[in-house]
């Protein structure tokens, strides 16, 4: 193979694109200043958990099986993610002024990613009161309209908790930012097979997904940060086949996601 020489290199250089450049500007602008406030204007720690999602698998298979419509796994996450915030109203809160607000209600923040690299938490109003039947339509008008760009000041800033997917990447854990004024933001990762310890004392492959949550340490502790992400992951790993036949009978059978 012949040695490139300076001639040669000289040659690649002057057929090479040039670098691409431009303005950090517009929403792309916004986002980056919000990100950078975030972390310049509040203590921010992350406790990093998993959990075996051999439970919601087997919730699907029996869905399946009885004929009702599959949920995706993000929308059961979502879903216990707001039940378990019902218990942790600490983590449903925002901090502005040096004074911290729980919410009663759960006005979750979904992280939807945008062409040109762009990011968006718009509120899903009132999670808590929305069944897992009627949480994939939600989230899919959500979704929509962020895409068209028809989303209300109140929906960009109303969210009291945000969650951040990378669920079908390689990521297992990451480091979310927060969305302030909120105190609180869980990363979902992707899901990883590991050796587990059984009850009997053995040990045996389970599929573990990545969870991520990030803090205000000015407002939460890290115990009852960890205890957050300890009871979700419980909940998770706790669910019984039928947990939310009620809540999915009277959804009208949609094709389900993978």
């Amino acid at each position: 193979m012949p040695l490139d020489t300076p001639s040669n290199a000289a040659e690649e250089a002057a057929h090479r694109p040039a670098p691409r450049e431009y303005p950090l500007r517009g929403m792309r602008g916004m986002i980056a200043t919000k990100m950078r406030e975030s972390l310049q204007s509040s203590a921010q720690l992350t406790h990093h958990a998993g959990a075996d999602v051999g439970a919601m698998q087997a919730l699907r298979d029996h869905c399946r099986a009885v004929g009702l419509p599959v949920p995706s796994v993000q929308d059961l996450l979502l879903r216990l993610v707001v039940q378990t915030l019902g218990e942790f109203p600490a983590l449903n809160a925002t901090l502005e002024d040096n004074r911290i607000t729980e919410h009663a209600a759960v006005h979750l923040g979904l992280a939807v990613p945008l062409p040109d690299d762009l990011l968006l938490a718009p509120a899903l109003f009132d999670a808590q009161a929305i069944s897992l039947g009627a949480l994939p339509g939600a989230r899919r008008t959500l979704v929509e309209k962020a895409s068209a760009g028809k989303l209300g000041v109140r929906e960009l800033t109303g969210a009291t908790f945000t969650v951040s997917n990378l669920g079908r990447s390689r990521v297992h854990h990451f480091t979310p930012i927060l969305n302030l004024p909120q105190v609180a933001i869980l990363g979902i990762g992707g899901t990883q097979w590991r050796a587990v310890p059984d009850d009997d004392g053995s040990v045996r492959l389970a599929e573990v997904i990545g969870l991520s949550l990030t803090f205000d340490h000015r407002a939460v502790n890290g115990a009852p940060a960890a205890a957050f992400l300890d009871t979700l992951c419980e909940r998770i790993e706790a669910l019984v086949p039928d947990a939310f036949d009620a809540e999915l009978a009277d959804r009208k059978k949609e094709p389900s996601e993978p």
